[in-house]
């Protein structure tokens, strides 16, 4: 995967807004086979943060694999677009995850954010959903 363009899916699910949260994050190659999964619960937050802490995660991974360039695929229409400069952030809690969720973006030599419909994101919302019910099988 090293020096390929990778492809980000990202996901974040909250039961309640707020309330429990995970994060799911599936990194692929295109013409590789293989393809890494992560999930974590983060504990209670809201959909948003989890979305964005999905993607934090993702690119920390991603930077690990010196990729030629990233494409993230996210079904939160607002992350995307706020991401994309098209939505302003009001939210004060989101602000700091929008501008880190940045500032690792710029570290690729080549990095897009695209928003998909649900149907495409199905494996990172079944990890993020993973993360919570595996937390609570502990509790």
């Amino acid at each position: 995967m090293k020096g390929r363009a990778l492809t980000l899916r990202t996901d974040g699910a909250s039961r309640g807004n707020p309330g429990p949260a995970g994060i799911g994050v599936v990194i692929e190659t295109d013409g590789v086979a293989d393809r890494l999964e992560f999930c974590e619960y983060i504990g209670e937050t809201t959909n948003n943060v989890a979305e964005y802490r999905a993607l934090l995660l993702a690119l920390d991974e991603a930077e690990k694999l010196s990729p030629s360039s990233v494409t993230v695929r996210s079904d939160s229409e607002l992350l995307v677009r706020q991401l994309n400069g098209v939505y302003k952030v009001k939210s004060e809690h989101l602000k700091p995850l929008v501008i880190e969720a940045a500032r690792r973006l710029r570290r690729f030599p080549a990095a897009r954010i695209l928003h998909v419909g649900r149907e495409e994101n199905g494996m990172a919302d079944l990890l993020a959903n993973r993360a919570i019910d595996a937390h609570f099988k502990k509790v």
